[in-house]
């Protein structure tokens, strides 16, 4: 028996604080260090670039992901790209990154830079497959188990 595929309408709208709930479902599902309601809540406060990927089939509708992301003088800085665990392998984080990439040059950005767990090699590959090339490495930069750190991988983007 052949599965039927149902196409997922997607649409991007502004992250608000009455998402938070959701957001951190997602967020605590995806991580097994995850950012906090705080983070998110300052994240809205500094004005940073946070948008939702929300879709679903006819009218249901659910959170596809989300991405965070902070204005430099001439770059862009990902602070956090969440694709919901049962969506991941779709294609979705290639959409949130066409979308901040379309973003991030409207704001004038030449670079789009980000960090990412050395021990993460599925994000490392998708941004590796996107054009994201590793520039240098945080030691000690992400909290890890038992009260460890774990070294993080720059990677920029050229946007010019």
């Amino acid at each position: 028996m052949n599965a039927v595929l149902h196409p997922i309408e997607a649409r991007f709208e502004p992250m608000t604080a009455t998402w938070f709930d959701t957001v951190l479902r997602v967020e605590n599902s995806a991580y097994a260090h995850p950012w906090s309601r705080g983070n998110f809540s300052d994240s809205l406060k500094a004005g940073y670039q946070a948008q939702l990927l929300a879709g679903g089939i006819e009218s249901a509708s659910e959170l596809l992901g989300y991405f965070v992301a902070m204005k430099g003088v001439d770059e862009v800085h990902l602070l956090n790209i969440t694709v919901a665990p049962e969506h991941q392998g779709q294609g979705w984080a290639r959409v949130m990154l066409d979308a901040l990439v379309i973003w991030s040059r409207g704001q004038g950005a030449l670079w789009l830079w980000l960090e990412v767990r050395v021990s993460n090699a599925r994000a490392r590959a998708v941004y590796e497959h996107y054009g994201f090339r590793q520039v240098g490495t945080r030691r000690a930069y992400y909290p890890a188990a038992n009260g460890q750190r774990e070294d993080a991988v720059v990677m920029s983007l050229g946007l010019s």
